[in-house]
């Protein structure tokens, strides 16, 4: 191939080689939504006429056997191998060029975009000049959002004033181990949850099963 290929790396070759299937396709995706389109499939013959090829040594080696079945399979994958990479360049440049009719390349980020993601008016991206209408739509959304979650904060700090936050609360069930959110209850087990006990000497917290306090000495 004589000449160079420009593109970005937003396509995604799905070329074969070798096979019944051989051929050549690119896709080639927006910069900015990812949506793809795909080249039109080519035919690449000389890798078909290989697998075709293939197939029917293969089914002769299993009937005949012999070194002139591989020998012809073998050559015809070498005449496929020869033409692929030129074959393939050629289609990828006519890809690009049918490609060019389907995406517009933004001056400012460079991405390949589709119609959809394109500013006629500017002449960028929707991602480098944003719909007006869209921006100032969405900008009243997140100022709905921000007052709305503001004042839900503050109705949770008024009925956090009202929460006993000294008494503590067992969170995780000591039975089963499961999750009791502070509850006076298991919710799974129905296990009781009592609350730790206190030292009457020193009102300090006594540890689960303790005899005495381990603060003051005083028996629990």
């Amino acid at each position: 191939m004589s000449g160079e290929i420009y593109f970005s790396n937003n396509h995604r070759d799905l070329c074969v080689e070798r096979g019944t299937g051989a051929g050549f396709q690119f896709e080639f995706s927006c910069g900015r939504c990812y949506d793809t389109w795909r080249s039109p499939f080519e035919a690449f013959r000389a890798g078909q006429v290989a697998g075709w090829v293939s197939k029917g040594m293969n089914a002769a080696w299993s009937v005949i056997g012999g070194a002139a079945t591989r020998g012809a399979s073998e050559a015809a994958d070498g005449l496929a191998g020869h033409s692929y990479g030129g074959q393939k360049d050629a289609a990828f440049s006519r890809a690009i060029a049918n490609a060019e009719g389907h995406f517009n390349r933004c001056p400012r980020c460079t991405s390949h975009v589709r119609d959809r993601c394109w500013n006629p008016g500017q002449g960028l991206c929707l991602h480098c000049s944003p719909d007006t209408a869209a921006e100032a739509q969405a900008a009243r959304q997140r100022g709905l959002n921000d007052m709305a979650g503001q004042r839900a904060y503050d109705e949770g700090r008024r009925r956090g004033s009202s929460y006993d936050a000294t008494t503590p609360r067992q969170l995780v069930c000591p039975q089963c181990s499961a999750e009791t959110r502070g509850g006076a209850f298991c919710m799974s087990c129905g296990h009781h949850l009592a609350q730790a006990a206190n030292c009457t000497g020193c009102s300090q917290a006594l540890p689960t099963g303790a005899a005495f306090c381990p603060a003051c000495g005083t028996r629990g």
